[in-house]
């Protein structure tokens, strides 16, 4: 799978948590049913953390700049803004090429992070596996801390 691939598929999954999320949101306002926004909210918070892993790491094999590694991340708080995003980052060439597996003489391939990350880009199931189980740990950690909603005083 290509890095650009992987974006947009992780885009569209983004919108898609979105729509979950404020449809689960209309249920408990118009039919009183809690559990749509825990299930919606639930689903997006976890696509939107595996999107966040997946935009800086495409940003980093692509070799954006930081403004638009940033849209790329910043992307995922607005509701449906990650296809735009897609859109542009496609249209402007910054999604093109092939993952960075082995390093080249470009000054940019030899700081102290591109090892890991070439190490990360050459083993793709392992490494996928390890990105997912830290997402499901910090999602972990996010469910138990709970809504900051529900730390405000009365």
């Amino acid at each position: 799978m290509s890095p650009h691939l992987l974006f947009r598929v992780m885009a569209i999954a983004e919108a898609v948590s979105w729509t979950l999320l404020l449809g689960g949101m209309a249920l408990r306002a118009t039919a009183g049913l809690d559990i749509a926004v825990t299930i919606g909210g639930g689903i997006h918070g976890f696509v939107f953390l595996a999107y966040a892993v997946t935009a800086v790491l495409v940003a980093k094999n692509q070799r954006m700049g930081r403004w638009p590694a940033s849209v790329a991340i910043i992307s995922a708080i607005i509701p449906y803004a990650t296809i735009p995003a897609d859109v542009w980052l496609t249209r402007t060439g910054r999604l093109s090429g092939a993952w960075r597996r082995n390093a080249t003489e470009d000054p940019r391939d030899h700081k102290w992070h591109d090892n890991l990350f070439r190490a990360v880009v050459r083993h793709p199931v392992f490494s996928c596996v390890v990105l997912l189980g830290s997402v499901a740990v910090v999602f972990t950690a996010l469910l138990a801390l709970g809504s900051p909603l529900d730390r405000l005083p009365d």
